[in-house]
């Protein structure tokens, strides 16, 4: 925000707060400030500000004063289940709002708040006492008609009620039509939402509509707009002599590309050789820059999706396919323009020199990541028809062995929960569902990666160059402080001071657990104690990776930040970082980086639910077939069971009919009252399937009927 824009915010607050202030309307104070005409609308600005952060009232007749009592402004978050929570900007721990309290407002709504005191609980309650704007204005959801209108439910069960829509402004759709809805009215506490349908994305039971909704949900954009293809459209297929001028050529350097089978946009290179004791490490990356510039229509729009979303039966690019499948991409054969960094490492992972510079490079071999696994695991086959490449490739494993023993020392923390991989049959069915494991190849990526994202913001941190980082803060030291109260139970314990704790003791209390019983459950309560890593102007170092400097330098194909830095580093290597440019960086990396954040989530919310809704219908099959599963969460409704393929389904309370089950919030167990049956978190259980519903994208589970469960002590 502009310097003098917030003086004269606090200026226009501070005069409103005076206590000689009477309420007045905007002419009004235009003319005891002497506000001059041409910056009018600046005020108008400034007191729309005040009122939508719940400082200042509006009165009906346009008066402004200041608000009265104990409130804040935040986001409401509704709950399907009628309460919700305010998020407060800045602030750990949100406020409930109880199903009474929420006076007609619906989630994502800006709503100020009155908080209660005297409260005897530990959560702060408080009570919504006015809407200040809407938050979400259009909604995806199932159409059904009625005689002579229609309405829409939601698909986002957090908004709880159905819209009306008018037969006239229905286009047309039929009962079962996914369709996007803008909202025309909100309705209030005792009147439901009115609507318009503006775009119908196909019914219900055809193929890829249910991922298509949830991509309109998260107001994903699937288009490239037109100025957009125009502009990737000139870019050429080739690189050009003038493209190579002054750049450090590397195309005599041996160097291959590992990636998974179906990638398509290989934005990395990496090249390995040994001189004595000291390792030369090549990354390089595709120099994506040399075809987005900087406030271009291409630059505009990778800013404005900040990120690619991968989806089970799509990508949602960043950039245009024709770039980052085309001339971005790092093809086996092809010359290729890149940003590389080039490291010299020696026999204890130490970075004992390095170089950033513009390359231009052509990879030897394209190579999956299951290819080098068995290379390295000794297939013959696989070694005979990449022979020439096999030496580097146990280069490779050496020095990826060194570097991650390396990071292990100093406390990077490694959380091993596999990611899931989901096959679909032509229809968009899920026909298998499984985890998907890292192996050797992909952790020498893994590793590479890292150190070079490492090298790239140390060095660019101690030149005092604007930049964006990768941060990740300290976990909230309640949260440890209750992680080492439970973990005391099974005879383990973390140092910690008060405010402060290292990476190195959640490390080693994930070493000491390794293959016990408990080991699930205190890695997910570890996992839940940590706090979201996101982007930042600041370099505060990574807690997880135990990293002073960290930054996001390998993916700019995919990933806006990265995409960002790139172009500092260019200029900066062009000597072209005057005052004016640093100047201009610290003015814009401050947005790009908290914009980047906020789109990073909302492409993994679209993601978790893709998966949701994909594990749901996989499991539709299985309805009363039994299997085990591991307690992956215990509340006081019921507990969450996790299958070996990653699917999780919930085991309601009410179905556990042997006793009457107590939660224990500390240690994260229901007791049966009578019989003394204990369910806790990272147990074995057997269960049966009793349930899938898509709609609300839940998995129904009850514990088998024929097996006692075991009484613990």
């Amino acid at each position: 925000m502009d310097q003098k824009f917030s003086e004269r915010k606090e200026k226009i607050y501070a005069f409103i707060c005076d206590e000689h202030y009477v309420p007045m309307k905007i002419k009004q104070i235009a003319i005891v400030l002497q506000v001059p005409k041409e910056m009018r609308k600046e005020l108008k600005q400034i007191l729309d500000d005040l009122v939508s952060e719940g400082k200042v009232d509006l009165s009906g007749k346009g008066r402004y004063s200041k608000s009265e009592g104990n409130f804040v402004v935040g986001t409401f978050i509704a709950h399907p289940r009628g309460f919700g929570f305010v998020e407060i900007e800045g602030e750990e721990e949100d406020i409930f709002i109880g199903e009474s309290d929420i006076h007609g407002a619906m989630h994502k709504d800006r709503v100020q708040v009155s908080l209660k005191v005297g409260q005897r609980g530990k959560r702060q309650e408080g009570t919504i006492v006015k809407i200040l704007n809407h938050g979400i204005n259009e909604i995806v959801g199932t159409f059904e008609k009625s005689k002579n209108f229609g309405f829409v439910v939601a698909d986002n069960l957090r908004f709880t009620k159905d819209i009306f829509i008018p037969i006239e402004r229905s286009k047309g759709a039929v009962s079962g039509h996914k369709v996007l809805v803008e909202i025309t009215s909100f309705g209030n506490k005792d009147k439901n939402p009115e609507g318009k349908v503006k775009e119908i994305l196909g019914h219900m039971n055809d193929p890829g509509t249910d991922i298509l909704s949830i991509v309109y949900a998260h107001e994903l954009p699937m288009e490239f707009p037109e100025r957009v293809l125009n502009q990737t459209e000139r870019v050429s297929n080739e690189v050009s002599e003038a493209d190579m001028l002054g750049r450090l050529d590397l195309r005599d350097t041996e160097m291959v590309t590992i990636d998974g089978e179906d990638a398509k946009d290989l934005d990395d290179a990496v090249s390995v050789s040994k001189k004595g004791d000291i390792y030369q490490l090549g990354v390089h990356i595709a120099d994506v820059t040399n075809y987005v510039q900087e406030k271009s229509a291409l630059d505009r729009e990778a800013l404005k999706r900040g990120t690619s979303v991968y989806l089970v039966d799509r990508v949602i690019p960043m950039l245009p396919h024709k770039l980052s499948n085309g001339i971005c991409s790092l093809n086996a054969g092809a010359d290729r323009l890149a940003l590389s960094c080039i490291m010299n490492i020696d026999e204890n992972g130490t970075v004992v020199g390095h170089k950033i510079a513009e390359t231009v490079i052509r990879v030897n071999q394209r190579m999956s990541y299951t290819s080098v696994k068995k290379i390295l695991e000794e297939d013959q086959e696989e070694i005979n028809q990449y022979k020439p490449y096999v030496p580097m490739f146990h280069m490779m494993e050496d020095l990826a062995k060194i570097l991650r023993e390396k990071r292990k020392k100093r406390g990077s923390i490694d959380f091993d929960f596999p990611e899931t991989k989901i096959i679909l049959n032509d229809q968009g069915q899920p026909i298998d569902v499984k985890p998907y494991e890292r192996n050797v190849a992909t952790k020498i990526i893994e590793e590479f990666m890292l150190i070079a994202n490492e090298t790239v913001a140390q060095d660019y941190f101690w030149q005092e160059i604007p930049f964006v980082y990768r941060t990740h803060e300290n976990p909230d030291p309640d949260k440890i402080l209750k992680l080492g109260m439970f973990i005391h139970n099974f005879g383990y314990a973390i140092k910690n001071t008060k405010d402060e704790i290292h990476p190195k003791e959640i490390q080693k209390l994930l070493t000491k657990i390794e293959d016990t019983k408990e080991e699930t459950l205190i890695s997910r309560l570890a996992l839940r104690s940590m706090k979201q890593a996101k982007y930042t102007v600041e370099c505060t170092g990574h807690f997880g990776l135990a990293a002073r400097y960290y930054c996001h330098f390998t993916s700019p194909i995919r990933r806006y930040p990265d995409l960002q830095i790139h172009r500092i580093i260019k200029e900066n290597l062009r000597g072209r970082m005057n005052p004016q440019r640093i100047e201009h960086y610290e003015k814009i990396l401050p947005g790009v980086a908290n914009s980047s954040s906020k789109l990073e989530r909302r492409a993994e919310e679209a993601e978790r639910e893709v998966l949701k809704l994909k594990k749901v219908e996989y499991m539709e099959q299985y309805i009363g077939q039994a299997f085990e599963g591991i307690i992956s969460g215990v509340t006081s409704f019921g507990l969450y069971v996790e299958l070996p393929n990653t699917i999780e389904g919930m085991v309601h309370v009410t179905s556990l009919d042997d006793d009457y089950y107590i939660y224990n919030e500390d240690r994260y167990e229901l007791v049966g009252e009578h019989l003394g049956n204990v369910y806790k978190l990272g147990e074995k259980v057997k269960i049966v399937v009793t349930g899938a519903d898509r709609l609300q994208r839940t998995i129904d589970f009850e514990i088998e009927r024929d097996k006692e469960h075991s009484i613990h002590d």
